[in-house]
C-alpha cells in the first residue's frame, strides 16, 4: 500500500509531521490509516509550551486512543478548532483541513527529525 509522504515536510518515528515554513503540525498519512476512523481530538491550547517528543494531546478512533507528540520544542500559536467538531478531517486530508496545531519553534530541532525519504522507507 503507498501513503502520500509530502517531501517538504519532517518527520517524527511516531508519524507526526511538521511543516518547517508554517510549524503547522499533523499525523502522517500512514497514522490516520492505522488508526480508523477518528473520532475525537484533544489539542493543547494556544500559548502552551512543549518540548521536543513531548505529548501534547490525543488522537482516539475506532481502533485505539494515541498520543500524539510534538515534533520540536515550541510553543503553540494556532489550533485546528474545526477538529472538535469535524475530527474525521484527520482521515480526509492529514496534511490539509486536518491539520492539528501550530507551533512557534527553533529550527535546530528539525535535524532530529526524518525527512520524507527517511520516513517512506520506516513505513516500507
Amino acid at each position: 500500500m503507498s501513503f502520500d509522504v509530502p517531501d517538504d515536510l519532517y518527520y517524527l518515528e511516531s508519524h507526526e509531521w511538521i511543516d518547517p515554513d508554517t510549524g503547522r503540525v499533523g499525523i502522517s498519512d500512514f497514522a490516520q490509516d492505522e488508526l480508523g476512523d477518528v473520532v475525537f481530538v484533544e489539542l493543547p491550547g494556544e500559548g502552551d509550551d512543549f518540548d521536543q517528543d513531548e505529548s501534547f494531546g490525543v488522537v482516539e478512533s475506532i481502533k485505539a486512543v494515541s498520543d500524539i507528540y510534538a515534533p520540536v520544542s515550541g510553543t503553540v500559536t494556532d489550533v485546528n478548532e474545526d477538529l472538535a467538531d469535524q475530527p474525521e478531517l484527520v482521515n480526509e486530508d492529514p496534511f490539509g483541513d486536518g491539520w492539528l496545531v501550530e507551533l512557534d519553534f527553533d529550527d535546530a530541532d528539525l535535524e532530529d527529525l526524518l525527512t520524507a525519504d527517511d520516513y517512506q522507507d520506516q513505513v516500507a
